[in-house]
């Protein structure tokens, strides 16, 4: 693409744009990126305001259904969950701290909260949805007790005054699709 055939994109996609500006836009230094670096930021920023809302379940054509998991032994819940997660990351669906949880903690996690959670659907290829299966903050032992760096331990006993959980291993180590 030459030089004026990116301009010209970059002044239709600042039109494109210009009904969904607020401050946001100016946290990046415009100026300092190329036009093509900057091209690509305002498509990422287009699609996200054009992105519609959905249910992530419906982001699948057909809608992704999964069983319940009380019809399920363990044998099939464990290929069917491995099978979803296969399919959220076809979707750059990302699933974060999950070894904490049994394979069946994690299909209901994913049945309960992943598949019904209202969330924008963007359409390209470098656009992730990072899932954490943990929020550190409510669930802070599990943090604490699995994951945080020796670091993070150190400070958070600083911070608090609080004794430690004992670190321990993953109970259910994976090796999920990044």
């Amino acid at each position: 693409m030459s030089d004026i055939d990116l301009l010209l994109q970059n002044a239709q996609l600042r039109d494109e744009l210009e009904p969904f500006l607020d401050e946001s836009v100016y946290l990046v230094d415009l100026d300092s990126m190329s036009t093509v670096n900057e091209n690509e930021y305002l498509k990422s920023l287009l699609a996200w305001e054009k992105a519609p809302v959905k249910p992530i379940a419906s982001w699948f054509e057909p809608q992704l259904v999964i069983p319940h998991p009380d019809t399920l032994s363990d044998d099939e819940l464990h290929q069917t969950l491995h099978q979803t997660i296969g399919r959220l990351f076809e979707k750059n669906i990302v699933l974060h701290f999950t070894d904490h949880l049994s394979d069946r903690q994690l299909y209901c996690l994913i049945l309960r909260d992943i598949l019904p959670a209202q969330e924008k659907q963007v359409e390209l290829p470098q656009t992730v949805l990072n899932w954490r299966c943990m929020d550190e903050h409510r669930d802070e032992e599990y943090w604490l007790r699995f994951y945080a760096t020796d670091e993070d331990r150190d400070m958070w006993a600083y911070e608090t005054g609080l004794k430690l959980p004992p670190k321990a291993k993953l109970p259910f180590s994976r090796q999920l699709p990044r």
